[in-house]
């Protein structure tokens, strides 16, 4: 179900745009070897198995599920939203008939603010009084985590054993979370505004690199250069854990090691740049089940 509210909150400028995880899929293949919030009163501790009436489920493509099985919204370049993406299967589960689901691949922090597409509204939109539960997954692509893989996919193929692409970032990416923490503060503060009874779940990103190794040429990210880009993401998430927490609401860590894109179709929770079940580099089925498992037990509701 869609729907639309009036913003009770003034129009406030557009954040930076940085676009990035929906891209991966033509990015990667150009690159190298086709290759290819917060709520008011409800806090980590207190979340307690509850009922809800009406779901907005916001996020970017870690969310929306670029095909992920069937596409429940079209053209292809649309939002890409699948029809079996963790909010339609949390709704299901928790028996929620007033779902709003207005992820979309691609999504920046300012696409919660103003229109991504022509036929979308900025996804905080989708927000009113009556809302009692929201789930949150952004700054992925602010962060820039295609464009990082793009260069160090590229970079790896003159140095497959090093770490050219740590050689080249060096700490550039812990100044681009750090960069993020006012912006996505300011993004729970004006969720809490625009539904300040709800619960509010910030959702981590799935590992997407194992902790070393890899998986060359697979996925072509340097031996030396899969500790760093691992590190990248844990950080990352630390980062949103910080920010929504401290806003009240809720983090859902979804990073559980050993399902990773190295691993073989039957474990993994992200694809591969070279996927059989959803976008490069993004959630596949598992990994949709998986994250609707974390956020159901956070809630305290046992499994259907």
């Amino acid at each position: 179900m869609s729907r639309s509210h009036e913003s009770p909150v003034p129009h406030r400028s557009p954040l930076p745009r940085r676009r990035g995880l929906s891209r991966l899929m033509a990015s990667v293949a150009i690159a190298a070897l086709g290759v290819t919030l917060a709520s008011a009163p409800v806090a980590a501790e207190e979340v307690e198995a509850a009922e809800f009436t009406s779901y907005v489920a916001i996020g970017d493509s870690f969310t929306a599920g670029p095909m992920v099985q069937a596409q429940a919204q079209m053209p292809l370049l649309g939002c890409m939203q699948s029809s079996v993406n963790y909010p339609k299967r949390l709704a299901e589960e928790l028996g929620i008939d007033d779902i709003t689901d207005v992820s979309c691949s691609g999504a920046v922090m300012n696409d919660l603010y103003e229109k991504q597409f022509d036929d979308t509204e900025p996804q905080l939109d989708a927000l009113g009084p009556e809302t009692d539960l929201v789930t949150v997954g952004i700054s992925g692509n602010d962060f820039g985590f295609s464009e990082v893989l793009v260069e160090c996919a590229k970079r790896s193929l003159t140095n497959p054993l090093g770490s050219p692409c740590s050689d080249y970032y060096g700490g550039d990416l812990d100044d681009r979370i750090d960069g993020l923490r006012d912006d996505l503060n300011q993004v729970y503060a004006d969720i809490a505004e625009r539904s300040p009874n709800a619960t509010v779940l910030s959702i981590g990103y799935l590992q997407i690199m194992p902790e070393s190794g890899g998986c060359w040429p697979s996925t072509p990210i340097s031996r030396g250069d899969v500790p760093f880009v691992d590190q990248a993401q844990i950080r990352l998430n630390a980062m949103i854990a910080e920010v929504s927490e401290a806003n009240g609401a809720t983090f859902v860590d979804t990073f559980e090691r050993g399902h990773d894109v190295c691993q073989g179709s039957d474990t993994r929770w992200v694809e591969g740049l070279i996927p059989e079940d959803g976008a490069p580099v993004h959630p596949n089925n598992l990994g949709m089940a998986a994250t609707t498992d974390f956020i159901r037990s956070t809630l305290g509701v046992p499994s259907p």
